[in-house]
């Protein structure tokens, strides 16, 4: 990789660059099209293009990059120019803590008085308390409820206590229905990232019978190159991210600024258990993100394998956090479209600048 830029539109040679074990694991994993995007403009537009692209020569012809990854069929197509794309602004709609407190409809500010408990009770933390989601969309479902109003105000130790009593919500609700084993611990950080009330808060879900539809679907296709290549897909993954320059590990946790987001600067935390080093690490990435990146809009999920053995093969599963940018408070433009739904998600970051901030936060 030496002499060749770190960056999306230099994947291709990054990748010819490695050895011949290094990219020959990267090439199980992931297919690389580097294609060419050409237009003719109108003369007349020509001022335009300057002063929105920089460059009239950007626009004229353009790389676009599309990484998938062949085992779980997860596709990214990269263009960098789209960052630079006119959109809609609008006043921002992130709300202060002191805007949350003066409002009455906010029943979060007094869980214990406005919100419904689980049949087996609450689960108090230090800096949070479980509450019965009213709408469910599982039969157990709860919200965890900060006691910071403000979501974006997050602190190392309230992370970690947030992610702690979530886990102690699902045992308890195991405890309850030996049935329920399928755990998954939801942050929708804002309203562009799903949030439909602005006081800081997490979601929980405890399902039966299988995993949930994209979980099982991760599994089985780990499985199936388990079986195919006689190895761990999840070690192979962070091999190959790592390969080129995109995976880190840090006190036994294995973070990659993923080549294959679902939308932009996702990163994903894999680790063997649920322990207090990774909710520290889930921590500096979310804190990487608000601080450095200027991320006020994300989405968090975490999942792993059944709190009890279940009929399905869990062999090498981790333990899996996944983060993702949901966008600019300034832009009406939604961020996810037609693409994203039913073809490839669109992507215009880069991996690789991602992988540089998170490692010089991680240290």
């Amino acid at each position: 990789m030496s002499g060749i830029q770190a960056e999306i539109g230099n994947l291709e040679a990054i990748v010819g660059s490695l050895s011949m074990s290094e990219k020959e694991l990267f090439k199980r994993i992931f297919d690389i099209v580097v294609t060419k995007g050409r237009l003719y403009p109108p003369q007349g537009m020509r001022p335009w293009i300057e002063e929105q692209f920089g460059s009239v020569d950007r626009a004229l012809e353009q790389n676009i990059v599309r990484v998938t990854n062949l085992v779980t069929f997860e596709e990214a197509l990269f263009n960098p120019l789209r960052a630079s794309r006119p959109v809609e602004e609008h006043a921002g709609d992130e709300v202060s803590a002191a805007e949350i407190d003066n409002r009455q409809t906010d029943i979060f500010s007094d869980p214990l008085a406005n919100t419904p408990e689980d049949t087996f009770g609450r689960i108090e933390g230090r800096y949070c308390i479980t509450a019965s989601n009213i709408a469910k969309y599982e039969g157990f479902h709860g919200v965890i409820i900060f006691k910071e109003p403000d979501p974006l105000r997050f602190t190392r130790e309230q992370v970690i206590d947030y992610i702690d009593t979530g886990w102690r919500w699902a045992r308890k609700a195991h405890f309850i229905d030996p049935e329920a084993r399928y755990y998954f611990f939801m942050w929708n950080c804002g309203g562009r990232a799903g949030a439909s009330l602005p006081h800081g808060h997490a979601q929980v879900t405890l399902g039966k019978r299988r995993p949930y539809a994209r979980v099982e679907q991760l599994r089985c296709a780990a499985l199936s190159y388990r079986n195919q290549y006689g190895v761990d897909y999840f070690d192979d993954l962070y091999r190959a991210h790592h390969a080129v320059g995109c995976g880190i590990e840090t006190g036994g946790i294995r973070v990659l600024a993923y080549l294959t987001p679902v939308k932009e600067k996702e990163v994903v935390l894999m680790a063997h258990e649920l322990g207090e080093s990774f909710s520290e690490t889930l921590y500096e990435v979310l804190a990487c993100f608000r601080d450095r990146m200027g991320v006020t809009f994300f989405n968090v999920a975490l999942f792993m394998p059944p709190l009890t053995r279940a009929e399905e093969d869990w062999s090498d599963f981790p333990t899996i956090a996944r983060v993702v940018d949901r966008g600019s408070a300034e832009s009406k433009a939604s961020d996810i479209g037609a693409m994203e739904l039913y073809a490839s998600s669109v992507i215009s970051g880069d991996p690789f600048e991602v992988a540089r901030v998170v490692k010089e936060a991680l240290g």
